[in-house]
C-alpha cells in the first residue's frame, strides 16, 4: 500500500467540515483513500454506478438517517445530482443536534458536475482533488524509480504492473473505457473517434501553446467545437491548461494557454510509446518531461499557489511560474536529463519579473548554485521544498 499525501488532509477537512469531496479522475485512487480513512471509524459505502446502492438511496433521507453516526462515503456521486438537496437537509438537520463535521465523503471524477451539482451545499463541503502517484508519494529516490513514474504515469495499475507491457495494455485499456463509456456520460454527442483523434493531437503538441484553429483544420471542425473539446478533457482531469502570466511591465505577452497531457503515462499511451528507452528516442521527450515535471511540482506546491508560465513576443520564457502566497513568485526552468544551464531567455524573463526564487530542475540527486540568484536542483529536492511550505 502506497501512502497518499493527501490523506492528512482530508481527515483534517472531515474533522470540521460536514462533508469532503475528493476530486479527481478514474482510476486515481479515490476508493482505495476513502477505505484507508475509515480504518478507525465506523462507516458505509456506496457506490452510485451500482443499481442496487442506487434503489438504496430512493428514499434518502430515510434511509442516510439510519446512518447518523457513521462516515457516508458517497462514490461517483454525480450520478445521483438530486440527492445533494436531501444532504443538506441533512447536514443543517445534524448540526442543530450538534453533529457539524464528519458526516460525508463524497467522491468523483467530473470536476465541474461535481461542483455545480454541490452548490447547494456551499458553507457546507471542503472540495481536495487526487491525482494519481507523485513523485513524493512512490518510495525510495532511485533513478529507475523515477523513470518508471515518468514513463508509466502516476496511476496506480499503470505504475505498479509487473511489466511495461502490461503497464502499457492497461493504460491503452484505460483511455479506450474513457472514451467509449466515461465521456459519453458526460457529453454524449462527441464521438468517441473523434475525442481519441483530439486527444492523441494534444499529446503529440504537449506543452504547446494552444492553437484552436490548427487543431480544428486536423478533425475538420470549428474553432469553438475544438475550445469544447478541451474543456471536456480538463473537466475530466485529463488535461491541464496553463494560464499565461499577464502583467504590465512594458513587454508583449504570450496570451494563449499552454495545453499538456496531465498524466506522463497516459499521453506515451496515446503515442504508442512502450518503455523508456523508445520514450528517450522520441522527439517528444522533452515536452514530456516537462509536463512530468510540471505536474510533480503543482502537485507538492502548497494549494492556494497559482500555475503560471511566462513568455513575451521576443522569445523570453519561464517555463513554470509559481505565485505561493507569502512567498512570492518562484521561476522554474525545467531541463531533461541531468543539464544545468538555462536558456538565455530564461534569465530576461528574470529580469522582467524579479522572481523571489530561481531555480533549473533537472533529473539529478544535486543542488547547487549556478548564478548568484539560480539554483539547480532535482525534480524530487524541489518537490519536497514546494511540500513543505
Amino acid at each position: 500500500m502506497i501512502h497518499r499525501r493527501l490523506e492528512a488532509v482530508v481527515r483534517d477537512r472531515l474533522e470540521y467540515t460536514p462533508a469532503v469531496a475528493i476530486l479527481g479522475p478514474r482510476q486515481a485512487g479515490k476508493t482505495t483513500l476513502a477505505r484507508m480513512l475509515t480504518r478507525d471509524r465506523q462507516s458505509i459505502y456506496l457506490d452510485l454506478e451500482s443499481p442496487l446502492d442506487r434503489e438504496k438511496l430512493a428514499d434518502p433521507v430515510f434511509y442516510l438517517s439510519a446512518h447518523e453516526d457513521e462516515l457516508v462515503i458517497l462514490d461517483e456521486v454525480q450520478r445521483m445530482p438530486e440527492l445533494f438537496q436531501s444532504l443538506r437537509g441533512l447536514i443543517d438537520r445534524g448540526r442543530e443536534r450538534g453533529k457539524r463535521s464528519g458526516r460525508f465523503l463524497l467522491l468523483g471524477s467530473a470536476s465541474s458536475d461535481l461542483l455545480r451539482q454541490s452548490e447547494t451545499l456551499a458553507g457546507r463541503i471542503a472540495y481536495v482533488e487526487l491525482s494519481p502517484f507523485d513523485i513524493l508519494e512512490v518510495g525510495d529516490e532511485t533513478d529507475e524509480t523515477l523513470r518508471r513514474l515518468w514513463t508509466r504515469g502516476g496511476f496506480p495499475e499503470s505504475f505498479l504492473a509487473t511489466t511495461d507491457t502490461r503497464s502499457l495494455v492497461w493504460r491503452q485499456d484505460f483511455i479506450r473505457t474513457y472514451l467509449e463509456r466515461d465521456i459519453p456520460q458526460f457529453a454524449a454527442r462527441i464521438p468517441a473517434t473523434t475525442l481519441s483523434r483530439f486527444w492523441t493531437m494534444l499529446a503529440h503538441v504537449q506543452g504547446g501553446l494552444f492553437n484552436a484553429a490548427q487543431l480544428a483544420r486536423g478533425l475538420a471542425v470549428d474553432g469553438k467545437t475544438i475550445a469544447r473539446y478541451l474543456d471536456l478533457m480538463v473537466d475530466l482531469m485529463l488535461v491541464r491548461r496553463l494560464q499565461p502570466f499577464h502583467g504590465n511591465i512594458g513587454k508583449r505577452l504570450v496570451k494563449s494557454p499552454k495545453v499538456f497531457i496531465r498524466d506522463s503515462g497516459v499521453m506515451h499511451a496515446l503515442l504508442n510509446i512502450p518503455d523508456n528507452d523508445a520514450l528517450l528516442g522520441h522527439p517528444v521527450a522533452g515536452a514530456s518531461w516537462e509536463g512530468f515535471a510540471m505536474e510533480n511540482l503543482i502537485g507538492a506546491a502548497p494549494r492556494n499557489a497559482v500555475p503560471l508560465f511566462y513568455r513575451t513576443s521576443a522569445g523570453a520564457e519561464i517555463d513554470l511560474l509559481l505565485e505561493i502566497p507569502g512567498h512570492g513568485l518562484w521561476a522554474i526552468e525545467i531541463k531533461l536529463g541531468l543539464h544545468s544551464r538555462p536558456r538565455p531567455g530564461f534569465h530576461i524573463a528574470c529580469e522582467d519579473l524579479r522572481p523571489a526564487k530561481r531555480f533549473v530542475v533537472n533529473s539529478s540527486h544535486e543542488r547547487q548554485m549556478i548564478a548568484p540568484e539560480t539554483e539547480s536542483i532535482g525534480l524530487r529536492q524541489l518537490a519536497s521544498v514546494l511540500a513543505g511550505l
